[in-house]
């Protein structure tokens, strides 16, 4: 795993999160497996999905997250774009995107054929017309992927699929396994017993971090009735914020850089928090007593889609690309070098490190019902309900500073 690909997931995360909220007005249901984004009122324009494909163009314009078009230039080592372009002749020329927003706009140029969406950005694009359905047996690889990948909240609507998903990741619980016992088995150790390791508790800084509180809050407040950790009404989004509140007491520091994090549970500073599946990794491949899981409450997580623009120049180029990155020698490949789980089943035959797909619960469907994909919040409540308003982003985003004092 190179430095910079890990770098780049933190950059990702920091900005996904930080996507604005002139959106266009659009929901899921943020549970963990998902379900059709129907249940909001998600009314996109009626856009017809290309029924065969045509002749190659030549060419394809990408937009993505670092580490996914990897053409040989950022390592010599990892390059899935040059048998792309041998075996189609579409040339692939890409730009890299460090938010959500930034891909939103990107995309709105008209000047790219495909993007690699995370959950915050693809139902703005749905909503808004610039992504186009997906004509999904164009896409022969597609058979072979995850079927709980498949038509999900944040990549299809009413049935209809307007993406080919990519790759997906989860936020754990990681603790110290010589100073943290019993292992936690909730997010207890962090919120409601985080004064035991007071000025040693660390959180993903971020205001998407607030639905992780939110997540905990709904299984240990129930009459607050929380259906949806990124649906928050005015007195549960309260709720949260004052339990993050509380908790700020006994953070010792707020990461967002994977190496400062891996540092911490190395000296000892940091002994329990939030991370992610590569970051346990490394630090314990670094010497660190460590342990991470996803706790009795669920966690939240990440789930990326390619999306086809909705006038592309280079559509035909653009569904071959779609099928290669999903290919399963390529999927391994993209998943091993950025950290994540494939989404085609058969990757996981062709994974250097022949355990990858079992670290990354890759084909674990249990695993993934408990994870609740990253989505924006908005005034809309993403769960459907009618009768109040929701706490949009940008309250989040002003809460966030005040939590962190």
């Amino acid at each position: 795993m190179e430095n910079v690909v890990l770098l780049t997931r933190t950059l990702k995360a920091t900005a996904a999160a930080a996507v604005l909220l002139a959106a266009t007005a659009c929901g899921s249901s943020g549970s963990g497996s998902g379900g059709s984004s129907s249940s909001t009122g998600l009314n996109p324009p009626d856009l017809k999905a290309q029924s065969k494909l045509g002749k190659n163009e030549g060419q394809v314009n990408l937009i993505a997250w670092a580490g996914y078009v990897e053409d040989g230039s950022n390592d010599p080592k990892v390059n899935w774009v040059g048998d792309f372009e041998k075996q189609t002749g579409c040339q692939v020329h890409s730009k890299v995107a460090a938010s959500s927003d930034e891909m939103v706009k990107l995309m709105k140029t008209g000047e790219y054929d495909a993007v690699s969406a995370s959950g915050d950005a693809s139902l703005r694009l749905i909503a808004s017309g610039d992504a186009a359905p997906v004509n999904t047996d164009l896409v022969p690889n597609y058979k072979d992927v995850f079927s709980d990948l498949k038509l999900q909240a944040w990549n299809s609507v009413k049935g209809k699929a307007y993406g080919i998903p990519h790759g997906r990741g989860a936020n754990l619980l990681m603790y110290n396994t010589e100073k943290v016992k019993p292992a936690p088995t909730s997010w207890s150790a962090v919120f409601d017993d985080a004064a035991k390791y007071k000025g040693h508790v660390t959180a993903y800084d971020s205001p998407i971090y607030i639905a992780d509180a939110a997540l905990y809050l709904k299984a240990t407040k129930p009459e607050l009735k929380i259906k949806d950790p990124y649906a928050l009404d005015q007195k549960q989004f309260d709720a949260a914020v004052d339990l993050l509140k509380k908790q700020n007491a006994n953070i010792g520091e707020y990461w967002s850089d994977y190496l400062k994090e891996i540092s911490a549970f190395k000296s000892g500073d940091s002994v329990v928090g939030t991370t992610w599946q590569v970051i346990a990794n490394l630090a314990k491949s670094e010497g660190a007593k460590v342990g991470a899981v996803v706790p009795k409450e669920g966690s939240t997580g990440w789930s990326d889609t390619w999306m086809l623009y909705s006038k592309a120049k280079h559509p035909n180029c653009a569904y071959q690309w779609m099928n290669w990155i999903i290919s399963p020698k390529v999927n391994a490949q993209v998943a091993e070098y950025f950290g994540e789980a494939p989404a085609n089943a058969k990757a996981c035959e062709q994974t250097s490190d022949k355990n990858f797909c079992t670290t990354f619960h890759a084909a674990d469907t249990a695993y993934w019902k408990n994870i609740a994909f990253w989505n924006t919040p908005i005034e809309q409540c993403l769960d459907g309900r009618t009768d109040v308003k929701c706490v949009p982003y940008a309250k989040w985003v002003q809460a966030w500073t005040e939590i962190k004092g």
